[in-house]
């Protein structure tokens, strides 16, 4: 007899990208269910139809998503299109991370938004790079060392109107106070949350198909390939001009397609 709780589970939600490459398989998380949303009802509107990866840079990420590309003129810097709203962030992570075929969501930089909310179309599929186990360390040191200075950074954004007083008061001595003790702050925060260490997941990823872990945490993930890894390696490999935008359109068509 089947039980209740497998008669009601919910399917897995896949959408399929068709590009003149092939296919990519996308499988949505459900524990994204934002971004998840957002993103089928784009497809679904057929909004992502006819517009075009535009942002390709080989061993790191394919990009699209951007409203404005369909139909660009040959040439035409592309990337700031969207939708006219963000998505709150949902990075749940380190269950999610950037390994090759992640899925992720592109945003505006931390200096304009500190809450890493994400862009309301454009999105990223990692490609990235192989590391090997002898590189995690020296990794793990430059990742804790990022994320000393974010914080830091961080802590600056909130006293910025502190900061701007003195400077303009050309209180030297009142900057160097707020220094130090923004600094012992960010030590007590790092000393507290501890040095980035990756998980075993990571690992195996990382060391084996490759990503991006620079971007671990920072950006949401909210799905990965399943199929169809050999087409964004094609797609990575082509030429590109300054804007890092392909010199032949690479169009795609996305539809749901139920497993």
């Amino acid at each position: 007899m089947t039980s209740c709780t497998a008669q009601n589970k919910e399917k897995d939600t896949y959408v399929v990208i068709e590009t003149r490459f092939g296919d990519i398989t996308l499988k949505l998380y459900d524990d994204t269910p934002r971004h998840r949303d957002n993103f089928l009802k784009l497809v679904k509107e057929g909004t992502y139809n006819g517009t075009l990866f535009h942002r390709v840079i080989e061993n790191f990420m394919i990009q699209g998503g951007d409203p404005t590309s369909k139909n660009a003129p040959a040439g035409k810097q592309l990337g700031t299109g969207d939708m006219g709203y963000t998505i709150p962030a949902e990075i749940v992570y380190p269950a999610h991370f950037h390994k090759k075929g992640a899925l992720a969501a592109a945003r505006t930089g931390d200096e304009v938004n500190p809450q890493k909310e994400s862009s309301g179309s454009q999105f990223y599929i990692v490609t990235g790079t192989v590391i090997s186990s002898g590189q995690i360390a020296s990794l793990e040191n430059r990742m804790t060392k990022q994320k000393e200075q974010k914080i830091f950074e961080r802590l600056v954004g909130e006293h910025r109107a502190e900061v701007m007083q003195l400077r303009k008061n050309r209180d030297k001595e009142g900057l160097y106070e707020l220094q130090e003790k923004l600094i012992a702050q960010t030590q007590l925060e790092m000393k507290e949350s501890g040095p980035v260490q990756l998980t075993a997941e990571q690992r195996e990823a990382y060391t084996t198909i490759g990503g991006a872990p620079h971007l671990d945490g920072e950006y949401t993930v909210f799905g990965e390939v399943v199929d169809g890894l050999d087409v964004i390696d094609r797609i990575q490999k082509v030429s590109t001009d300054r804007s890092d935008r392909p010199k032949d359109d690479i169009k795609m068509t996305l539809k749901i397609v139920e497993k």
